[in-house]
């Protein structure tokens, strides 16, 4: 396997990978966003082949009016079910939280996980450290609840 930071050419293959395992669905002019505003926080994982299998697309959020400290948000993280149990996500979110700190130097990261996806809740709080700040109540478009989760990068 090979993790290695986004390029414009690999868009089509993460909205595949994307729109095979997950239900929040992104445009083509989303992916591209995040690929020219943040370059080198966003990575994908490719096979032997260069097949896409897996990529985090992951933003800088800061409100510098507000005094908020720069801290980075993860968009959407996704593995093809055939390449999961291999570390592929925690690899995928070290090198964007590596990133974050290096370049931005971010305080934090948070991302939103639906509070029935028991594999990622597992990965997020048991393997890389995430807590729950809060239950963001419908927030997905089915309705359904949100855990919304922050890791220090201090």
């Amino acid at each position: 396997m090979n993790v290695r930071p986004i390029r414009v050419d690999d868009l089509p293959g993460m909205q595949a990978c994307n729109l095979q395992n997950l239900p929040e669905n992104y445009t083509m002019r989303y992916y591209l966003y995040h690929a020219m505003t943040w370059p080198s926080l966003s990575y994908v994982a490719e096979d032997h082949k260069g097949r896409i299998v897996g990529y985090i697309l992951a933003k800088m959020c800061v409100d510098i009016s507000e005094g908020e400290e720069p801290h980075g948000h993860v968009t959407s993280i996704s593995v093809l079910r055939s390449y999961r149990r291999l570390g592929l996500a925690k690899k995928l979110m070290i090198q964007s939280q590596q990133a974050m700190c290096a370049i931005y130097n971010a305080s934090y990261v948070s991302l939103h996980v639906r509070k029935s996806n028991r594999a990622a809740l597992g990965l997020y709080r048991d393997t890389l450290g995430f807590t729950v700040k809060d239950i963001e109540k419908k927030y997905y478009a089915d309705g359904e609840d949100a855990y919304a989760m922050h890791l220090s990068l201090k």
